[in-house]
Parts: C-alpha cells; sequence; structure tokens
C-alpha cells in the first residue's frame, strides 16, 4: 500500500485544531485496513517529520480516525499551514 493511499483528508474542526496547538497532534482520516504502524511510516515519508506515535478509533460514521503526535522539533501548525490544511 502506497503512503498516498492511506492517508484519506485531514481533519479541520474546532476541536482538531486545538488537539493540534496543545498537543502538537494532527488528526487525520485513513483508510479501514491501514494499521498504526503503517500511518505512522506514510506520514513520515510524506510529509518528513517523525511521528511519536499513533492512536487509532473508528468514528460513528464508519471512518477510521487517526491522531497523529509529531516529535517535538516538529510543529502541528506548521505542517498543517504547510500543506494547506489551515
Amino acid at each position: 500500500m502506497k503512503p498516498e493511499e492511506i492517508i484519506i483528508r485531514f481533519i479541520v474542526t474546532e476541536k482538531a485544531i486545538k488537539i493540534m496547538e496543545e498537543n502538537n497532534t494532527i488528526t487525520i482520516i485513513v483508510r479501514m485496513d491501514a494499521t498504526k504502524k503503517q500511518i505512522k511510516e506514510a506520514f513520515e515519508k510524506l510529509y518528513n517529520v517523525r511521528v511519536d506515535k499513533v492512536n487509532v478509533l473508528i468514528t460513528p460514521y464508519g471512518e477510521k480516525k487517526a491522531y497523529v503526535k509529531l516529535s517535538k522539533e516538529y510543529r502541528a501548525e506548521e505542517l498543517a499551514s504547510k500543506v494547506g490544511v489551515i
């Protein structure tokens, strides 16, 4: 599976932006069959950052949501701005 196929879209809600600012964490929707390891590798490869941790959950809408916590040397707000999310 290619990295571009794993990450579907970024989530930009008030809550997601608050998490981004407070926890240096980006919220994304990913493929249902993607593992935490695949999500981490895809995110690092696509956006050239280091990821500390990935948490996933299934939304009530049947989507898989991932919380990607970036390493301290990277800023989630800068990345989101660079990719045009905010």
